[in-house]
C-alpha cells in the first residue's frame, strides 16, 4: 500500500511538474514574441511588414529606418541629455533613498511609524499635475534639466522596499556592536549596512535608471528649450514628424507611408537596447534583492 501510495504521488509530481512547464513556456512566448516581432520588423521590408508576411524571423532585409533615425543629429543629443539625467538622477536617487530608508528602518527612532504612514500616503494622494507644475515653476525649475531630477528624488516604493531590506537583512545586534566599538551612524551606514545591501542597491539602480531612461512626460511638461529634450521625446517628436510627412506629403506618399511604419519599430529598439544591455549586469543581484525586501512590512 505504501509503495503504491509512493507511485501515486510520484505520479502526481510529474504532472504537474509537466503542467508548470506548459504553464511557463506559454508566458515565456507570450512575453518574448512582441520583442522579436519588434526587432524583425524593424530590420524588414516594411511592404512585407503591413501585408502581414513578418511572423518571427526579418524579410527583405534592410537598414532604411535605422539610417534615417541615427543620421539625425538630434537622436546623440537626447542620447547625451538621457545619459546625463539618468546617470546623474539616479545617484541623487540612490543617496536620498539611502538617507532616508536607513534612519526609517531603525528601532531607536522614535515617530518612525506615524513618518511611515504620513510617507506612504503619498503613495495614493498627491497634489496633482498644476499644483506640481507650479511648484516647479515657483522653484524655477522649468526649462531646466532639474525638472527632470528633483522632483521624483525619492520613489516612494523603492524607499519602503529599501527599508523593509534594511530592517530584515540587516540584524539590529550588528548594529548595535558595532556602536558599541565607537562607530559613528555615519561610519555604520559607510562601512557596514552599505556593503551588505548591494543586491537592493543594484536592484534600486535598475528602476531608477529605468524611470530616468524611459521618462518623457516630465520632459514634455517641464522642458521646451529642444537640447534639453530627452531621447524619448526626441524619438517621439522624430515619429511624429515622419508620420505627418506622410499625411501630407504628395511626393513619394507610399514610401513615406512605409518608411514611417518602419521608423516606428525602429525607435523603440533604439531606446530600449540600453536598458536591455544593463539588466544582465545587475540580474543575479534583481531577484534576491526584490525577495529580501519583501519578506517583511
Amino acid at each position: 500500500m505504501s509503495k503504491q501510495a509512493t507511485i501515486q504521488t510520484s505520479s502526481n509530481e510529474r504532472i504537474f511538474d509537466v503542467i508548470i512547464y506548459i504553464i511557463a513556456s506559454i508566458i515565456i512566448i507570450a512575453v518574448l514574441y512582441p520583442l522579436i516581432f519588434i526587432v524583425s520588423a524593424s530590420f524588414s521590408d516594411p511592404t512585407k511588414v503591413l501585408n502581414g508576411e513578418v511572423w518571427l524571423l526579418p524579410k527583405g532585409l534592410t537598414l532604411d529606418a535605422y539610417t534615417n533615425i541615427l543620421h539625425n543629429e538630434k537622436i546623440w543629443l537626447g542620447y547625451r541629455n538621457t545619459i546625463f539625467y539618468t546617470v546623474v538622477g539616479t545617484v541623487i536617487n540612490i543617496i536620498m533613498t539611502v538617507l532616508a530608508a536607513y534612519p526609517l528602518s531603525r528601532p531607536d527612532l522614535p515617530g518612525r511609524n506615524v513618518i511611515m504612514v504620513f510617507i506612504t500616503l503619498t503613495m495614493f494622494f498627491s497634489g496633482g499635475l498644476i499644483p506640481t507644475y507650479l511648484l516647479v515653476k515657483n522653484l524655477g525649475m522649468v526649462d531646466t534639466m532639474w525638472a527632470l531630477i528633483i522632483p521624483g528624488a525619492i520613489a516612494t516604493y523603492n524607499l519602503i522596499v529599501m527599508r523593509t531590506y534594511f530592517q530584515s537583512s540587516i540584524p539590529w545586534e550588528l548594529q548595535e556592536a558595532a556602536h558599541m566599538d565607537g562607530c559613528s551612524n555615519w561610519r555604520l551606514l559607510v562601512s557596514i549596512i552599505l556593503p551588505l545591501s548591494k543586491p537592493i542597491l543594484a536592484v534600486m539602480v535598475l528602476f531608477y535608471a529605468a524611470g530616468h531612461w524611459n521618462s518623457f512626460f516630465n520632459a514634455l511638461i517641464y522642458i521646451r528649450n529642444e537640447n534639453l529634450h530627452p531621447l524619448q521625446l526626441v524619438l517621439r517628436e522624430i515619429l511624429l514628424i515622419s508620420q505627418s510627412d506622410a499625411v501630407d506629403g504628395s511626393l513619394g506618399l507610399e514610401d513615406k507611408i512605409l518608411l514611417a511604419e518602419s521608423i516606428k519599430y525602429a525607435v523603440i529598439i533604439v531606446s530600449s537596447l540600453p536598458v536591455l544591455l544593463m539588466y544582465p549586469f545587475v540580474q543575479r543581484h534583481f531577484v534576491k534583492g526584490v525577495m529580501i525586501g519583501s519578506i517583511k512590512g
